[in-house]
């Protein structure tokens, strides 16, 4: 993802439809807390032409909004590599691009129900959606984890926030605690997000559905490297 894609946001702990698999570890009520995301309760992840209704033409991407990278907190980072390895062209609304039937309006201008319908409506079709590509099984299980209802809008906040449970999953709190290093902690987020390597160079789920990792392990390895204090 460029630059421009980036939401400017303090984090608050207030993904490819691959998100297979599960992860090692569980991150310590203690150790979430102090970094700012959920709680771990959880170590299983699954990871048209007509003119009106889901055919209608997909909608024009919204202006970027420009923010410096040099100022984002370690999650704000995390996300954005993210979002580099799985939604570099319309960041929060991103739609797979196997999806043949795409919504009838931006993922951030639909309610998380309009986007449970549109799945239930359209079946037999990937269905990621969002800035962290979320696959069905694990957008009902992140917003059930956060309380999110139906009517909420899948704002680019909201994605943030449903993120952040992944984060927690993939062990961050441990890894700013150092409790845990660099390469296990790429490994647990390769293991969600099939864009990103893992610590071989190839992403966990390489060659499932066209499966690859989009970003380079060299700048993943850069990337995390930055994100504990000194």
């Amino acid at each position: 993802m460029r630059i421009g894609l980036l939401i400017i946001l303090l984090w608050t702990g207030c993904p490819a439809w691959a998100q297979l698999g599960s992860l090692m570890g569980a991150a310590t009520d203690i150790a979430a807390t102090e970094v700012g995301l959920p709680v771990r309760t959880s170590n299983s992840l699954f990871v048209g032409a007509a003119k009106t209704g889901l055919l209608a033409p997909y909608p024009k991407r919204q202006p970027k909004r420009v923010t410096n990278a040099a100022n984002l907190s370690a999650v704000q980072r995390v996300r954005y590599i993210i979002g580099r390895a799985e939604s570099p062209h319309m960041g929060y609304d991103a739609v797979q691009h196997g999806a043949r039937i795409k919504p009838a309006k931006l993922p951030t201008q639909m309610t998380i129900g309009e986007i449970y319908n549109w799945i239930a409506a359209t079946p037999g079709q990937p269905h990621a959606i969002g800035r962290y590509q979320f696959i069905p099984d694990t957008l009902r299980r992140v917003v059930g984890r956060v309380g999110a209802r139906r009517s909420d809008l899948f704002t680019p906040q909201m994605q943030d926030r449903l993120a952040d449970v992944l984060l927690a999953d993939a062990d961050m709190p441990l890894f700013m605690a150092g409790q845990i290093g660099e390469a296990e902690f790429i490994d647990n987020l390769a293991a969600i997000w099939a864009g990103l390597p893992t610590s071989t160079g190839r992403s966990k789920y390489h060659g499932v559905a066209g499966n690859k990792a989009t970003v380079t392990l060299a700048y993943l390895q850069s990337e995390v490297a930055k994100l504990r204090p000194g």
